[in-house]
């Protein structure tokens, strides 16, 4: 019986080599997905005091699956040794086996696409810094965050310019529970898009997660746990899976240090063994030691992302060859030259405006922003010159 499971094992890791792409798993199996959380400013929840979030970013569609973290676990085997990447719970809480200390790694059937538990904050963090590098034997102790081997307890924040990342509680909770369309748009109380209770059952007729009702038996009685986006009918205003229910997730934010010396970290989300008021936005955040990992605790990743093209960065790049296409012509058709010369110095000059306004310094914070900036006096001053340049060229034509 041991040699068959571990042949089996084996099989399944040559599948799992063959993909080598948390981004593009193989068929029948759930890839890493994000979708976009804008509404940057938004105001924070008037009854926790989170979510608000001045920039915009994506974050994972749904938690690190076990067939993901395989994949994560076969490319760094020597980090494992040396982190402890994997440990001796996983394989009866979310099904990832080992064949040896340095793997290799495999899922059990059935596991696949559920998330993956057991892992601490600083494992979290090697995984997302192992996508900032690129996968592969992309480096897992520096990126995003920097731990250069570090396992204990302490402070380590997420690094300025960081791509891939662990959400912020505020990044977290906003994505469950702002409501979206605006910056006072307002939240949920459950991150179903409900301000009722939801439901436990699969199919999902809507409104449902999987969590505990006393009295009744687990969603999903075998495993506990659901494969990820299984509530397909109850996402998130962004469009995010099982925030509520299912596993709790480790935030990138530091939460105190818990009445002790030692430092804690927030936690979102309940559990497929806890009530419907450890769901809602009130209640549904704890804090734990960054060493600590139990049968029902994931992760999700976050991405930093550009902002995409508004109207003003397209009247940038339209203004400016459409002012000296205009004076173009209208030279060459022999039109009197103080008309197109002063209309076309005004559209050339309120398309550098609008530059200006693109491109001017912003503020910076940790997942990086190009949002646009507010014209001021002293961005006029530091752009005069290149105005009146343009103005003078212009004027010699």
């Amino acid at each position: 019986m041991k040699n068959a499971l571990i042949a089996g094992l084996f099989l399944l890791l040559l599948g799992s080599h063959a993909r080598a792409d948390v981004f593009n798993m193989g068929p029948g199996l759930t890839s890493l997905q994000t979708v976009y959380v804008g509404d940057a400013g938004n105001a924070p929840d008037p009854t926790t005091g989170e979510g608000e979030v001045d920039y915009n970013y994506s974050i994972g569609t749904y938690d690190v699956t076990a067939s993901q973290y395989v994949e994560f676990l076969n490319a760094t085997s020597q980090q494992n040794v040396d982190y402890g990447l994997w440990n001796d719970s996983m394989p009866t809480d979310c099904g990832v086996v080992s064949a040896g200390i340095q793997g290799p790694y495999g899922v059990e059937p059935g596991w696949e696409n559920r998330p993956v538990t057991d892992i601490d904050l600083w494992s979290a963090y090697r995984f997302v810094n192992w996508l900032d590098n690129g996968q592969g034997d992309g480096d897992t102790e520096t990126g995003s965050y920097t731990l250069d081997g570090f396992t204990g307890n302490g402070y380590i924040q997420r690094n300025s310019g960081a791509q891939w990342y662990i959400p912020s509680l505020n990044e977290c909770y906003k994505a469950a529970f702002y409501k979206g369309r605006g910056i006072n748009a307002g939240y949920w109380l459950y991150p179903t898009q409900s301000d009722t209770v939801p439901g436990n059952q699969l199919p999902d007729p809507g409104n449902s997660a999987n969590y505990y009702i006393p009295g009744q038996p687990y969603t999903d009685p075998t495993y506990h746990t659901t494969p990820v986006g299984a509530f397909s009918n109850s996402p998130g205003p962004y469009g995010t899976f099982d925030q509520g229910g299912n596993v709790s997730q480790w935030t990138d934010t530091v939460a105190g240090s818990g009445g002790t010396s030692e430092a804690h970290y927030a936690m979102m989300g309940n559990s497929f063994s806890q009530p419907a008021g450890c769901m809602v936005s009130t209640s549904i955040t704890s804090r734990q030691k960054p060493y600590f990992y139990y049968s029902q605790l994931g992760f999700r990743v976050a991405e930093a992302v550009p902002e995409p093209p508004s109207a003003l960065a397209l009247l940038s790049m339209l203004g400016i060859p459409a002012a000296l296409l205009c004076l173009r012509y209208r030279l060459r058709e022999g039109c009197p030259r103080e008309q197109p010369k002063h209309n076309s110095a005004a559209m050339l000059v309120v398309a550098l405006l609008c530059c200006t306004a693109l491109f001017a310094p912003t503020a910076s914070h940790a997942a990086p922003d190009f949002s646009i900036s507010i014209i001021n006096s002293a961005t006029l001053t530091q752009w005069l010159p290149m105005y009146e340049f343009a103005a003078s060229v212009v004027g010699r034509l």
